[in-house]
């Protein structure tokens, strides 16, 4: 019988050439694995840093008698988001099998993780560790939380408010991001949120939104037709927990590409974090020129959350932009603050920190400004109405029955005294009570 081979290596060679194709693939596989777990773990804990920012931020936007009031909220309300989004939220998000299709996931589909060690041989790795998964989108719901609690500073009590996070993190939250980046309804229309411009940072604002307006404004802020500002009490720390934000937003941008296994995946990261710095700085430098322009002098809190607004509405768009789209887009956002905190006011809606300028309307432009690149206006707006609709109708209704119920809203002698001593009793800065 004739051999194909005319020597007996050449033959062994041509049996091993699937063998190292296969091992070559297999190596591959695990790279990508290894990348993209990475991406989520770094980007995850670049998010996590942003609450220390909004600590910050909002421990500078509130006067000192309410600072620690404020802090113990925001860590409180970090780590009730990691318990209800393990205990129900990613179930709901990411479901497996729905309860209504497109709408509505699974209740209390509670996360595993792999086994010790990759243990069990069947584990799939064509993406990414769950932990890595559930760590970095664990993240965005708790950023939700953080903008409604900037809002409501200075005159709601402690646990209604809490009470109301685990409702938003365990359950509106989770629903409404299912739509999208769950494969729901959302998603198969059309409509586009690459970081969640409306799914995280509008749909904050919303539910804010909702709550401002059933708490009411703080004493002494809109009074015979006028508007009192309320100075905070540490513009050096607002301005810290701005720069913390504006460094985790990397991650939060950055890492939303889900993939760093090629070079394209890295190449297009590092445009995602180039588009986003440019927009934070556009949007800076707008509030800077406009309040120079409109109030012969700049204001540093509409600068600080300039940055922010043009942060957030890069959100929605970040990898396909050039540079000077995303300046325009991220200017855009700053405009939108100056104009908007004034008009907040004229509808004596009281934002302590601008956080329904800088995340609702902000969030609304760079949810749109998608269909520049997309050309479906129909399916940006649709998006906007429906988790507009959804996030404030239940949010409204949760702070009414807290209202109705257990109260929202401290005494207002508790409220000239200060939360902290009220809710807390004690003082981020003792040494400057009185007597």
């Amino acid at each position: 019988m004739k051999t194909k081979y005319l020597f007996p290596a050449m033959a062994a060679a041509a049996i091993a050439l699937p063998t190292m194709a296969a091992a070559q693939d297999e190596a591959a596989l695990h790279t990508s694995y290894i990348f993209t777990t990475l991406l989520f773990l770094i980007g995850g804990f670049l998010v996590f840093w942003m609450a220390a920012g909004f600590a910050m931020l909002e421990a500078g936007l509130v006067r000192s008698k309410n600072v620690a009031m404020q802090l113990t909220k925001n860590i409180a309300l970090f780590s009730i988001a990691a318990i209800m989004y393990w205990l129900i939220g990613f179930g709901i998000m990411y479901p497996a099998d729905w309860l209504i299709e497109g709408w509505l996931g699974p209740f209390f589909a509670i996360t595993s993780l792999e086994p010790v060690g990759l243990a069990d041989t069947e584990t799939a790795l064509d993406y990414a560790s769950v932990g890595s998964d559930f760590f970095f989108q664990l993240m965005f719901c708790a950023t939700t939380a953080s903008i409604v609690s900037g809002t409501l500073a200075e005159r709601i009590k402690l646990w209604p408010f809490l009470i109301f996070v685990v409702v938003l993190t365990g359950l509106i939250y989770p629903i409404e991001a299912s739509w999208q980046w769950g494969g729901g309804w959302l998603s198969e229309a059309g409509f586009s949120d690459f970081a969640g411009s409306t799914l995280v940072h509008a749909a904050g604002g919303f539910a804010a939104l909702a709550g401002a307006i059933i708490l009411g404004p703080r004493l002494g802020k809109y009074k015979d037709g006028r508007v009192n500002p309320i100075p905070g009490s540490n513009l050096a720390l607002a301005t810290l927990g701005t720069f913390i934000l504006w460094l985790g937003w990397f991650g939060f941008n950055g890492a939303s590409q889900l993939a760093m296994g090629t070079i394209a995946d890295v190449a297009d990261i590092s445009r995602i974090f180039a588009n986003t710095n440019m927009a934070a700085a556009a949007g800076a430098v707008a509030c800077l020129i406009l309040t120079q322009i409109m109030y012969s002098k700049v204001d540093l809190t509409m600068v600080l959350n300039g940055a922010l607004a043009g942060l957030v509405s890069i959100t929605a768009e970040p990898l396909a932009p050039s540079l000077f789209a995303s300046l325009l887009t991220g200017a855009v956002g700053g405009v939108i603050v100056v104009f908007t905190v004034p008009l907040l006011d004229k509808l004596k809606i009281d934002d302590v920190v601008g956080a329904i300028p800088v995340h609702l309307f902000a969030g609304i432009w760079g949810t749109l400004a998608v269909a520049f690149y997309t050309g479906n206006w129909g399916a940006q707006i649709m998006g906007i109405a429906a988790i507009g609709l959804f996030v404030f109708v239940i949010s409204a209704a949760v702070w009414a029955i807290l209202k109705a119920t257990v109260g929202i809203r401290v005494s207002e002698e508790d409220e000239i005294n200060g939360l902290d001593l009220a809710e807390l009793g004690m003082e981020a800065y003792p040494e400057f009570s009185k007597g």
